[in-house]
């Protein structure tokens, strides 16, 4: 069994819920046209196939990652998932800027899928780090629903983050936002959106990290304190396709994996990481120990740092849902849902409130957190002055 599958629990399956969607997801994407923003990326990707089983007659993929773009289209031309021959494209262009506008008036969309984001919580360094990823992560959405508002498409869907449940960090705090927003547009037209559980081994996740330090012989890093849910790259498109059509428009869905069985602690993960590539590790104390530990004159050990968690935003467990918010985990086999209902919020004030702070020489990144305090009021930040940039 490979790695990526062992960090995810075998009972997890979205296979039967699509099985007693597929007549209904036939109709509803043949011949559709579809607008996906952010699909360069492990979801964004793992969902495009997905859909793509179901025969829409265009696909438009947006993504400022071009080399991510040029790889999803390798991957989609050496399979035969668009030997169909619908119409597709791919623009390396941002959300935020008039170009994407040009593509969004280009033609009448069905179905609009948005996966750009700002993902790590290491995006929360200083106020300019802050500030780029509230833009993406608000401002985005604030820009796509009103575009939207204007020629709604038949569904709209953005991914959020389990981080977004009781936030203590920004990231998770924004989406929360991102939310917020999203709902509120959810008697205009139809939208949804899915907290998710951490992709295993997607790009740019720590244990995709693992997958480059082995190859540069380089030592293993991770907290020793930190759990987090897991689900497969093609899980996580599977969970997104379900998410778009299944329910009522507002539904915040999530897997259904047990808060308390289905965690998975990041150590236990890189030990068994290393076992199956055939080394034994080697528990050292220190960050200067990890890196001065002759791998190449070790060739069966392998140095590993595992360290106590003090940065800025990191929760030590996820999850999906608070008390407080009114959920259903009856109706689906393997996805739970949050019944929302619509709360209006101005997306001018919003976009004001930031921008004040944004344009301020003399605010600070603490500034910023008020101003999603006002938005997000049970988000109560970690600070501690560090952050995940300062580790290896």
């Amino acid at each position: 069994m490979k790695i990526n599958e062992k960090v995810v629990p075998e009972k997890i399956t979205f296979i039967p819920d699509l099985r007693k969607s597929e007549l209904e997801l036939q109709k509803l994407l043949l011949n559709q046209k579809i607008l996906i923003i952010g699909g360069a990326g492990t979801i964004g990707s793992n969902y495009i196939k997905q859909i793509l089983n179901f025969k829409p007659s265009k696909v438009i993929v947006v993504d400022t990652n071009e080399n991510g773009l040029t790889e999803l289209t390798r991957d989609l031309r050496s399979s035969n998932i668009l030997d169909y021959n619908p119409e597709y494209i791919t623009y390396p262009v941002n959300l935020l800027s008039e170009t994407f506008d040009k593509i969004f008036w280009s033609d009448e969309f069905d179905l609009i899928a948005n996966f750009s984001a700002h993902k790590h919580v290491r995006s929360e360094k200083d106020k300019i780090s802050v500030e780029a990823l509230i833009k993406n992560n608000v401002f985005g959405a604030i820009k796509l629903l009103e575009l939207c508002s204007k020629k709604p498409p038949k569904y709209f869907f953005s991914v959020s983050t389990d981080k977004a449940a009781n936030p203590v960090n920004i990231m998770g705090a924004s989406k929360s936002l991102m939310e917020k927003l999203i709902l509120s547009k959810q008697n205009e037209f139809r939208v949804s959106t899915a907290r998710f559980a951490n992709v295993a081994f997607s790009n740019g996740s720590l244990l995709d990290g693992f997958l480059y330090r082995l190859n540069k012989k380089q030592p293993l890093s991770c907290p020793s304190d930190i759990k987090r849910f897991f689900v497969t790259p093609a899980q996580s498109g599977q969970i997104c396709l379900l998410a778009t059509f299944l329910g009522e428009s507002g539904n915040i869905f999530f897997p259904k994996l047990d808060f308390h069985k289905d965690q998975i602690y990041f150590k236990d993960i890189a030990l068994d990481f290393l076992k199956e590539n055939g080394f034994e590790p080697v528990l050292v104390e220190s960050e200067e120990e990890a890196k001065s530990f002759d791998i190449e004159g070790n060739p069966d050990k392998y140095p590993i740092y595992f360290f106590k968690t003090d940065t800025s935003g990191e929760k030590t467990y996820e999850e999906f849902y608070t008390e407080e918010e009114e959920y259903d985990i009856n109706t689906y086999d393997s996805l739970g849902y949050i019944k929302t209902i619509e709360q209006p919020i101005s997306f001018k004030e919003v976009r004001n409130d930031f921008d004040e702070v944004f344009d301020n020489p003399n605010s600070t990144k603490a500034d910023i957190v008020s101003v999603i305090k006002k938005y997000v009021p049970d988000f109560e930040h970690i600070e501690t002055g560090k952050h995940l940039d300062q580790k290896m």
